[in-house]
């Protein structure tokens, strides 16, 4: 495994992290908690993970409903404190996570309370990395940035990032920060891949400017890049189509089976999966740091170690960028 700075700190993260938004759940959905991994298919993953030397575990407060921190937890308890020492541990805030008016959002109210639950849950006195899942259009920045601080002042986290966040609203927080002497966000975590490259415009570029670390989610796009969906046939059953499929909808149309034919042929080329490809093209841009991968079996890995072994050349990485480009498919 390859380990990389995240961003300017000086904290080590694998060059992949496990995604843990599936166990208990799918995502933060409520009308999907109880779905997803179970809690022994949960400890299997992780084990496996942790075995290929995947060192960060990226959750949220709202994934399964809080299923997913509570089963990384109980998997922490049972494993000790030699792999507790060792793990990077990310958690998020924002999405809802009750009925009430006050139960989502980045107030202090909410922030403080919510990090109170997940240590709770995961059975720790600190986050390593803690995450504003969404930008809150109800907080003023500066209060959600105040509060962040304090966590990291009092020791509850340490490295503060941001989810979902578009650039301005990056250079407006990095610049209040500054002002202000609050604790910066040190690293990005949106939607990358090869069907999805909106980043590429600006949120890269000024990644590359200040210094920011890139852990892209998705980096699949919900499995159409594994080849697995066909146009004119049924979803796979279990698949994140049957079970959300809102995120994915604008990828179904012909120009994106196109270029993934193209991408088939590419990776037929090579002997390895178009996901490990797909996977290698992520990890290969400069910018990135670790993408979030969601493994649902232990075979799934395979991907992980395939990608790992992949070495793309820039000018590979161009090649496979143009099959998607010319076919209209990518977010160009």
């Amino acid at each position: 495994m390859i380990y990389k700075n995240l961003g300017r700190t000086g904290i080590k993260v694998s060059a992949v992290g496990l995604g843990c938004g599936n166990f208990g759940g799918v995502g933060s959905a409520p009308e999907l908690f109880g779905q997803g991994e179970s809690e022994a298919e949960a400890f299997e993953i992780m084990d496996m993970a942790w075995e290929l030397g995947i060192n960060l575990f990226d959750t949220a407060d709202a994934y399964g409903g809080g299923r997913s921190e509570a089963a990384i937890g109980k998997w922490l308890k049972k494993r000790g404190s030699s792999v507790r020492d060792k793990l990077i541990l990310s958690s998020k805030v924002y999405a809802p996570v009750g009925d009430g008016p006050n139960d989502r959002g980045l107030s202090r109210r909410h922030i403080k309370r919510q990090v109170e639950t997940s240590l709770k849950r995961l059975g720790v006195d600190h986050l390593d990395l803690y995450l504003i899942h969404a930008p809150d259009p109800d907080t003023p920045l500066e209060e959600t940035l105040s509060a962040l601080s304090d966590l990291v002042r009092g020791g509850l986290v340490h490295y503060l990032g941001a989810c979902n966040m578009p650039a301005w609203l990056m250079v407006k927080a990095l610049w209040l920060s500054d002002k202000h002497h609050y604790q910066r966000f040190e690293w990005v975590q949106n939607a990358y891949s090869l069907l999805e490259r909106d980043d590429e415009r600006e949120m890269l570029p000024l990644c590359r400017d200040q210094g920011l670390g890139y852990t892209p989610y998705s980096p699949l796009a919900g499995g159409f890049l594994t080849g697995k969906y066909r146009l004119d046939e049924d979803y796979p059953a279990g698949s994140r189509m049957t079970l959300r499929p809102e995120p994915y909808q604008a990828y179904w149309r012909r120009q994106t089976f196109e270029a993934l034919n193209g991408l088939r042929v590419e990776a037929e080329q090579r002997g390895v999966s178009m996901a490990s490809l797909a996977l290698a093209w992520v990890m290969a841009a400069p910018e990135v740091t670790a993408p979030i991968v969601g493994p649902r079996s232990p075979e799934h890995f395979e991907v992980v170690r395939e990608a790992l072994e992949l070495s793309l050349s820039p000018e590979e990485r161009d090649g496979l960028t143009e099959l998607f480009r010319k076919r209209g498919s990518g977010s160009d």
